[in-house]
């Protein structure tokens, strides 16, 4: 999909399309969120591992819960691996939980005011039920810090709903069939939520928006960086439609294009329904039949159904009265209706092995004689607007298969099925669970309520860092170019930079292009620039402010600084045989850099070379403008006389 079409925002306008968001980053702790266990991340082998399995259960109201129930169709096994150090007892639900890690306490308050929330008065930890596996007891342990926030954007605000402080799930290892694996390491990590209102009108508002919030939160330098520490969801309806989840979009330039695909597909849907509508077809006049079809492709020259047969899988049918041409209407760049049924059964049937269904207009396609499709058509009695869906496999997941195919046929009816959706690279999106339903969250009868002080919520307000927007602004006043502003207001050389520009006469711009990209050169040629100190870059910028040394050599300062972490600039300057220069002594080296001329004016090119017989000895000595000058100067004085 081309920009074009995601900036287009008349377009999303005339579609209703509104957009909520729900950031989640964790927090830079060294403790896990309930328990004592070392908040870190592994790439070793397991320690340990356990298998366990996800049982619906019934609520208070004695109801089931709608997400639970599909989960339990998919009949996982749900594998963990354990690591001595990330996990105790806690998390695999056999210990109630410690209290609350008040260093992820404070993190998570601070976050709060800096986006104008209004803060409780006290946490009371909840129940929201988690329940693909991700979280062993079935639920994740989350709490209000604050609420009715806002953001600037643009001329307006973006309101947010909350902010809330929870545990983080498990890392998913790997998914096939009906086996499941996840790492426990990430498990209770501790996060922030940011939940937007639906504020948001078009994809490119999504896009920076979910920026802008992700730039606020690493502006406290307390939040985790890398990939897997921040998640977006995104919350998608259009008019006439119904919120959609786009679940865990893991990087930021993803999302314009994910919601501008996601505004379309439910604008497909809803003409599909109201192309059924016209048909007669609503979920009260709904027609379809299954059978078990094996029996037609015993002898089937189709390489699918030939091994399926072998394996001893059974192959289903089941007719869709009315449904021609369905599965082929466009719903995403690539996909089809057809996808999206495909998607429903690949996740719930457990039949990730693609294609893992096909229909009427591309039986041929995949290899059917004309025999085997004469043969379904008429055992199923087949008009002209019907559609055969075929499943294949294990037979109770093929069972299963083509009751998601009458589901998702019967919720096109009604238009966009409220669904969680996984997000792809190229924007596109597929099934991954029901929308959980309104009773997903209860009290935590394990967690007491945790009191917020005025007193130490007063000590916070006080250290607050500067508001993101102000220090952009302040950035942009000494003169940096947006992309500096940018890159500065969210790093950890800000405040020296601050030092640097408020006590020394130097200029804001070299600061920040030394501190942001002169130390990025450096890391990219694989040297570890944290290991020079703050106090060595003040010091560097005060000898040049000294004119001890001329900017172009900052460089080869730094990178002695970090090859040579314990000595000084002044050490620095010294084993580098960096000399000072006076004016004089440039004038005397350009003189006599001119003497060697006999006749200038026959020379090509006299500024450059004498530049370059200059610079020999000024280089590192005297800034290269300065040198220029002079050498330009003297230059015309001697051609002219």
């Amino acid at each position: 999909m081309s920009k074009e079409l995601t900036d287009n925002e008349e377009y999303y306008r005339k579609l209703g399309l509104k957009c909520g968001l729900e950031i989640h980053q964790q927090l830079k702790t060294e403790k896990k969120l309930f328990c004592r266990c070392k908040a870190l991340l592994h790439n070793d082998d397991p320690s340990a591992v356990i298998l366990r399995h996800m049982r619906p259960t019934l609520s208070e109201l004695g109801e089931y819960d709608g997400t639970a129930l599909m989960e339990f169709k998919t009949k996982k096994n749900v594998i963990y691996q354990l690591y001595d150090d990330t996990v105790c007892t806690y998390e695999m639900d056999d210990t109630p939980p410690f209290r609350l890690n008040q260093q992820a306490l404070d993190i998570a308050l601070e976050v709060a005011l800096l986006h104008n929330c209004s803060i409780v008065d006290e946490i009371h930890i909840s129940r929201k039920q988690y329940l693909d596996g991700s979280i062993p007891t079935g639920f994740q342990r989350t709490g209000i810090i604050g609420i009715d926030g806002w953001i600037p954007y643009k001329n307006r605000k973006i309101r947010i709903i909350q902010l809330g402080l929870e545990e983080d799930a498990c890392r998913e290892v790997s998914d096939v069939g009906h086996k499941i694996i996840f790492k426990t390491d990430r498990l209770s990590i501790p996060l922030v939520e940011v939940v937007t209102y639906p504020d948001i009108r078009t994809p490119a508002e999504a896009g920076e928006v979910a920026n802008f919030i992700g730039r606020l939160l690493r502006s406290t330098g307390k939040v985790r960086r890398g990939l897997g520490s921040v998640r977006q969801d995104v919350n998608v309806s259009i008019g006439g439609g119904t919120r959609v989840e786009l679940k865990g979009i893991p990087k930021l330039q993803y999302i314009a294009k994910a919601v501008a695909n996601e505004a379309r597909r439910q604008k497909a849907l809803l003409d599909i329904r109201d192309e059924l509508r016209l048909r007669g077809i609503t979920k009260g006049t709904f027609q379809s039949e299954y059978q078990n079809v094996t029996s037609i492709f015993k002898n089937s020259g189709c390489k699918r159904f030939k091994e399926v047969i072998k394996n001893k899988g059974k192959i289903y049918g089941i007719v869709l009265r009315v449904f021609a041409g369905i599965f082929d209407k466009p719903t995403q760049p690539g996909k089809t209706f057809g996808d999206e049924v495909a998607g429903r059964v690949r996740v719930i049937a457990c039949q990730d092995v693609m294609p893992n269904i096909v229909y009427s207009n591309h039986f041929e396609e995949f290899s059917l004689s004309s025999e085997e499709i004469n043969q379904l058509e008429k055992l199923f009695n087949v008009k002209s607007t019907d559609v055969i869906v075929l499943a294949w496999g294990d037979e109770a997941d093929v069972k299963t298969a083509v009751s998601e195919i009458k589901i998702r046929a019967v919720d096109a009816t009604s238009g966009v099925p409220s669904e969680t959706r996984q997000v792809f690279p190229d924007g596109t999106n597929d099934f991954e669970r029901i929308l959980p339903g309104p009773n997903r969250m209860y009290p935590d009868t394990d967690s007491p309520p945790t009191p917020i002080l005025e007193e130490h919520l007063e000590h916070i307000r006080k250290a607050l860092p500067e508001r993101i927007w102000d220090c952009e602004k302040r950035l942009e006043k000494l003169g940096l170019t947006e992309p500096l502003v940018k890159s500065l207001s969210i790093s950890r050389n800000l405040k020296v930079f601050d030092k640097i520009v408020e006590k020394l006469d130097v200029n804001p711009i070299l600061v920040a292009v030394t501190l942001e990209e002169k130390l990025k050169w450096l890391r990219r040629k694989g040297k570890n620039v944290d290991l020079i100190s703050d106090e060595s870059l003040y010091q560097l910028f005060e000898m040049l402010n000294e004119n001890k040394f001329s900017k172009e050599a900052i460089p080869t300062i730094l990178e002695f600084l970090v090859d040579n972490p314990n000595k000084t600039v002044k050490k620095a300057i010294a084993e580098l045989d960096i000399k000072s220069m006076s004016i004089e002594e440039l004038q005397r080296v350009v003189d006599e850099a001119l003497t060697r001329y006999s006749n200038p004016k026959k020379i090509s090119s006299p500024f450059k070379i004498t530049m370059g017989e200059v610079m020999k000895i000024a280089r590192n000595r005297m800034d290269g403008k300065l040198v220029a000058e002079v050498v330009e100067t003297k230059l015309r004085t001697f051609i002219d006389g």
